[in-house]
């Protein structure tokens, strides 16, 4: 009985997230806070409470974040990551301080504490990988020339987050300095590895993968990737890193025919993600708390465009591809409930996971529509300036002086 439940729950989600996604695509908008809405409903507090089959959704939606990010990675080379990440330090080390003080000083400022203010600076700080790699999928912009630049970001986070996590736990766990080292110096050496053998060895990965069935290839590659973002969460780095890492160890043909074959279960469990992301948010703790979120979300807006325009303009990126970047970044999600969860369960402050949820939820609504609304916002945005210049009345400075012809010294005619 209890494994007709779980099928007709999971029926039910799965099916629901197909008709949710029919109503974007029949509106152009991104499904994602749709998504989100519909996680709400199914979790604690809401309509429709899952009982049964919350576990396979939980482990769903870990496998999503890890497809995201493993797709994303076989976009780029693993010459053109180090290359990128050379060169992305000024605006990684930018993007950390505009974006981590206002959660530290929102903390020190409602009297949380040091080691809440080390966490809310985490929650505030990190953008959600897994919407935005969705978000930039959804919208074409894969492309662009930004597209680099954001990149260089995101993974400069994501190192960030390798460092930050052993760190934040030690500091919960009371370990001190010497814990929280240890687990730093673990996290530093698994990325090390990864990236090295993604680096030197990644045509022994391809030959190890590779294979002419598609079926053989699939299992392969997925079991890779799990494989290696499961080892690099086991020693405190984040599976995402792990499963990037692997994307970009993969190039040419195999990196096409991978994508192509990954692309539906990506989407399956992207999307299951989203749902799960909303099962863990109360709608009943976010009331008390919007206000302050409401706040933190308008300058994290304000901070992660700051961000996007700073990295677009040192790649010689447009004022429109500027925009892109910054909306791009602008999500929250995976991490900052991540962060959140380990600060909650340490007993920092009860007051802070349901902040955070409202955080985390009003960005992850408002990044996607910012993103679909920033190219149409520009283009009549120049629209009226140009209207605007041919409207205005011209003038006698605008009449050009025509000089008077000279007269002929020998005083003839023409």
């Amino acid at each position: 009985m209890e494994s007709a439940v779980q099928l007709i729950e999971l029926g039910a989600i799965i099916l629901a997230l197909g008709l949710l996604g029919a109503v974007s695509v029949r509106f152009s908008i991104s499904p994602i806070p749709l998504y989100l809405i519909a996680g709400l409903a199914f979790g604690s507090g809401g309509v429709y409470p899952l009982t049964t089959s919350e576990d396979f959704v939980s482990i769903g939606a870990e496998v999503g974040v890890i497809l995201l990010l493993f797709t994303l990675g076989l976009e780029y080379t693993a010459d053109e990551l180090v290359g990128t990440l050379k060169t992305s330090a000024p605006v990684g080390l930018a993007d950390m301080a505009l974006n981590a003080l206002p959660g530290v000083a929102a903390a020190l400022l409602l009297g949380w504490g040091p080691v809440a203010a080390v966490a809310m600076g985490g929650i505030t700080y990190v953008t959600s990988s897994g919407i935005t790699a969705k978000v930039i999928g959804d919208l074409g912009w894969l492309g662009n020339r930004e597209t680099p630049a954001l990149l260089s970001v995101l993974v400069f986070e994501d190192l960030a987050m390798a460092a930050y996590l052993p760190i934040l736990t030690a500091l919960l766990a009371g370990a001190g300095l010497v814990g929280g080292a240890v687990a730093l110096a673990v996290a530093a050496a698994t990325i090390a590895v990864i990236l090295f053998v993604a680096l030197r060895h990644g045509a022994w990965v391809e030959r190890f993968v590779s294979s002419p069935s598609e079926e053989v290839l699939l299992l392969k590659v997925l079991g890779l990737t799990l494989l290696v973002a499961g080892i690099a969460q086991q020693l405190q780095v984040s599976a995402a890193v792990g499963a990037f890492l692997v994307g970009i160890a993969l190039s040419g043909s195999l990196a096409h025919t991978a994508h192509k074959l990954l692309s539906p279960l990506r989407d399956l469990f992207a999307a299951v993600f989203f749902v799960f992301f909303g099962l863990h948010t109360d709608p009943h703790d976010l009331p008390p708390v919007l206000g302050i979120a409401a706040v933190l979300a308008a300058v994290g807006i304000a901070t992660k465009l700051a961000t996007g325009w700073f990295a677009a303009r040192r790649a010689g990126v447009a004022a429109t591809g500027r925009l892109r970047a910054g909306v791009a970044l602008v999500p929250r999600g995976e991490f900052n409930i991540v962060i959140a969860g380990l600060a909650v369960s340490a007993g920092t402050n009860a007051r802070l996971g349901p902040l955070a949820a409202a955080y985390v939820l009003i960005l992850a609504v408002a990044g996607p529509v910012l993103a679909r609304g920033v190219e149409p916002l520009t283009r009549t945005v120049r629209a009226r300036r140009t209207a605007r210049r041919e409207r205005t009345p011209q003038t006698d400075d605008d009449v050009p002086v025509v000089p008077a012809p000279r007269p002929d010294p020998a005083g003839g005619g023409r």
